[in-house]
């Protein structure tokens, strides 16, 4: 019996992970999940936050991402989503940058659309935010 299980993580542009891992723990729609190989197959929406994989060798790897679906399969694990950054690419700067551009879209904002889009963008910089510190901690 296999003690690991395939993980991949996958944005819009690129593949951000791929590889064995022994564990992953991800923000799922009603609370935090936790993966491990030979799961029950499943299929779910996830929030904005941070994956953490414990790999096949012991090591760790953060992916953040703005939300998304992931399956899981007894012997596979696959998270898709928009936007996915891998942990050492988290950018404090960029990210606290993005986070006022949104706070400064809502303050604008002049219909229920414009107000639900900041929102939404405020949520994901947000996540991304404290998915950047829980990161940085770790280190």
């Amino acid at each position: 019996m296999a003690n690991t299980i395939q993980v991949d993580v996958v944005s819009a542009e690129e593949s951000i992970f791929s590889g064995q891992a022994r564990f992953v723990a991800l923000p799922g729609e009603a609370g935090e999940l936790g993966i491990y190989p030979r799961h029950t197959p499943l299929i779910t929406r996830i929030r904005p936050g941070a994956v953490r994989i414990e790999t096949a060798d012991g090591g760790e790897e953060f992916v953040f991402v703005a939300g998304g679906i992931l399956e899981v399969q007894p012997d596979a694990v696959t998270v898709l989503s928009d936007t996915a950054i891998r942990g050492k690419d988290l950018d404090d700067e960029k990210a606290s940058v993005a986070k006022k551009a949104a706070e400064e879209a809502l303050k604008n904002a002049k219909s229920d659309i414009d107000i639900a889009m900041a929102q939404s963008e405020l949520a994901v910089m947000a996540a991304q935010i404290a998915a950047l510190r829980k990161y940085r901690q770790k280190k």
